[in-house]
Formats: C-alpha cells, sequence, structure tokens
C-alpha cells in the first residue's frame, strides 16, 4: 500500500483520525483540504501533506489516488462527486448525504465512474461484530428473527451553534448522527435483507431548553437563544424486512434513561449481546443437558482490532487492488439513508412508510 496517495478533505478529528490509520496501514497521505486555515496549518506539520482551501484543489493533485471525506454531511455530495467524476476512489464518513436525494446523486455518480466509493460505519469491523459474523456463519445463531439497536446517550446532545444542530448542514440531528451506526449494523448483521415498511418517532426536547444539565460538558457554550435548534435529539422506530425479520431501535442525544450502546440479536437457536463497537460477545443459549439451563459464552476480542482501523484497511485494499469493495457498499449506504428518510417521513406524517422506491431499485440494478 506504500504507493497509495492518500488526500482527506475536513481536517478535524475524523480526519486526522483517517490520516494515523492511513499511515499505520503502510498508505501516505499526501495532501488535506480545510477552509479553517488553522487545521490546515497543523494537518500540514503533522502529516507532511500538502494542503489546500477547497476539495478542488486536492482533486487535482497528482499525487492523489483517492480521498476521504470527513467534512459535514450537506458538502460530502459535492466532494464525493467531483472525486468520482475524476476517477478516484472515494470513502465518505457516515452517513452518506444530509438527504435521501443527496444519496442518489452519489450512488449515480459512483455507478458512472471507474472509481470506488466506500461509506464510513465503521462498528461493523469492531472485534464483538467480527466475532458474531463468524459464529453466525457457523449457524451457531439458526436463523436470525430480531435486532435490538441501542445507541442512546443520557445527556450528549452537541452545542447549539454547532454544525450537528444545523439542519442545513446536518440533514437532521441525533437519528443522522448516531441512530445510523445503529441502523447499518443492524441491517448488516441481518444480512441486508429488503426494507419493506418502516415506522418511527422522532422528538424534540431537550436542545431546546434554557436549563439543560450537561455533567459531562459535552455541548459547549450552551446558549439557545442565540442559535437556533431545529433537529431531533431523539428517536424510536420499528423496522421490518421482506423476509421476515425486524429491527427496534432507539438513539438519542439526551433522554432520561441510562445511557446504553446495548446490541442484541435473536435467532431461533441462539442470541447474542454485545456494545455497539465493542470487543466483547456474550452468545445466549439454553440446554437441556444434565437439567434446564441457560448456557451464555462470553468471548473477549483483540482489543487492538477497531473499527476504525480495519475499515481503512478494506479501503486501501480496494483502493490497491482495483476490486469492488464486498463491504461499506454505495448500495447499503443508500438503503440506510431511505430508511433514515422513511423514518423522518414517518413521525411528520404519524403513519408508517412502506419503502421499495423504484429508482432505488434502478440504481442497484446498475450497481450490479
Amino acid at each position: 500500500m506504500s504507493s497509495i496517495g492518500i488526500g482527506i478533505v475536513g481536517l478535524g478529528g475524523m480526519g486526522q483520525l483517517h490520516a494515523r490509520n492511513v499511515l499505520e496501514h503502510g498508505g501516505r497521505i499526501n495532501a488535506g483540504a480545510d477552509i479553517i486555515e488553522q487545521k490546515r496549518t497543523r494537518f500540514g506539520k503533522e502529516f507532511g501533506a500538502r494542503t489546500y482551501e477547497s476539495h478542488e484543489g486536492l482533486i487535482d493533485d497528482d499525487a492523489v489516488d483517492a480521498v476521504v471525506v470527513t467534512t459535514p454531511n450537506r458538502f460530502h455530495e459535492p466532494i464525493a462527486v467531483a472525486a468520482l467524476e475524476a476517477g478516484l476512489d472515494v470513502l465518505v464518513e457516515k452517513p452518506l448525504a444530509h438527504t435521501l436525494e443527496s444519496a442518489r446523486r452519489i450512488a449515480a455518480a459512483e455507478a458512472e465512474s471507474d472509481g470506488i466509493c466506500m461509506v464510513g460505519f465503521h462498528n461493523r469491523h469492531a472485534a464483538s461484530t467480527a466475532m458474531f459474523d463468524e459464529y453466525d456463519n457457523r449457524g451457531r445463531f439458526g436463523e436470525l428473527t430480531h435486532v435490538e439497536a441501542n445507541y442512546v446517550r443520557r445527556r450528549g446532545v452537541p452545542g447549539p451553534g454547532s454544525w450537528f444542530t444545523d439542519p442545513g448542514l446536518a440533514g437532521g440531528g441525533a437519528l443522522l448522527d448516531i441512530g445510523v451506526h445503529a441502523i447499518d449494523l443492524a441491517l448488516y448483521t441481518l444480512g441486508f435483507p429488503e426494507v419493506t415498511e418502516v415506522s418511527g418517532v422522532t422528538r424534540t426536547t431537550f436542545g431546546t431548553r434554557e436549563e439543560y444539565a450537561d455533567p459531562d460538558g459535552f455541548g459547549d457554550n450552551w446558549e439557545t437563544s442565540s442559535e437556533p435548534y431545529e433537529v431531533d435529539d431523539s428517536v424510536s422506530a420499528f423496522i421490518r424486512c421482506a423476509d421476515g425479520s425486524t429491527i427496534s431501535l432507539e438513539a438519542a442525544w439526551a433522554t432520561n434513561r441510562e445511557s446504553s450502546t446495548d446490541f442484541v440479536v435473536r435467532g431461533t437457536e441462539a442470541g447474542a449481546s454485545f456494545d455497539i463497537g465493542d470487543n466483547d460477545l456474550t452468545i445466549l443459549e439454553t440446554g437441556t443437558g444434565g437439567c434446564d439451563h441457560y448456557a451464555d459464552l462470553d468471548l473477549s476480542g483483540d482489543p487492538s482490532i477497531t473499527g476504525h482501523l480495519e475499515q481503512d484497511k478494506r479501503f486501501l485494499e480496494a483502493v490497491a487492488t482495483g476490486i469492488e469493495p464486498q463491504t461499506n457498499t454505495i448500495d447499503e449506504a443508500l438503503t440506510v439513508q431511505q430508511v433514515i428518510d422513511a423514518i423522518y417521513r414517518s413521525s411528520e406524517s404519524g403513519r408508517a412508510q412502506q419503502l421499495a422506491d423504484p429508482s432505488d431499485q434502478e440504481i442497484r440494478t446498475q450497481l450490479e
């Protein structure tokens, strides 16, 4: 991978994390782009990379073979599309875009491009998920029937005025920020079955409060009177799939319950429980030997395996070999985006939403 030159657009914390991962896997950071001069200066010094104020200059840099996009959601489309049209490979952070329509345009650009596009759903590469996949492939769980997906913070609203709480930049709130991880991992665990119906409710309860308790200081400079807050801070949803499997989702930036990233998979022969992105997995079984009993198997995975590190390795391998990735695909990300859009529409209308949009099916056919 030493010949692969990476350019990163968006030089904040996530951009720096991806840069370090690339170096650890033997790639090279040749360029970075950000509108903020301080970030460009710091990034250039740390990684010895050329820096640009806009993504156009980075994409035109002959030393860039692939682009990693870590900007606010609204800017995913123009950057990813420009890179794909230039024939470059792209890794774009989750979610694919700030709206379903924008996500569809990225997918269409990827279908017409010589480059590939992967999407940053890193939790599916954590040690807990890798162990689950292995035992699932052995048939340990039988038929998978339901996933309970939780990504809940007791208090963790990004401060008003950040791009996370700006609907024009983010496209949504807690659902698009952290709920997207739980939805992707649930669908991935089930093998991405066809989603047929989505019902959900989003709520804006805490982010508008002047007297908002924030014991951990998650949202700096809390001042609701000076900044608009028009995004959701919690969501409850239920997802039905064509094969009979289902998903229940709880995601929140803030809610009056204990924080939780519990992920529970139910199968006909056994179940599994783990925390999203963690290294440990518990297999839940019963038996009749000796007497009727519960049998729980606790597995501890390699702590050096992290979702981000393994995901970036898969991306670099795809860039190096030119082989289409088998994971984190644009097709999967488009399905996740479609579910998110349906949750918002269901909450607004008060009714369940049917899925299987012909335009999405057309894009899938192109990709196949």
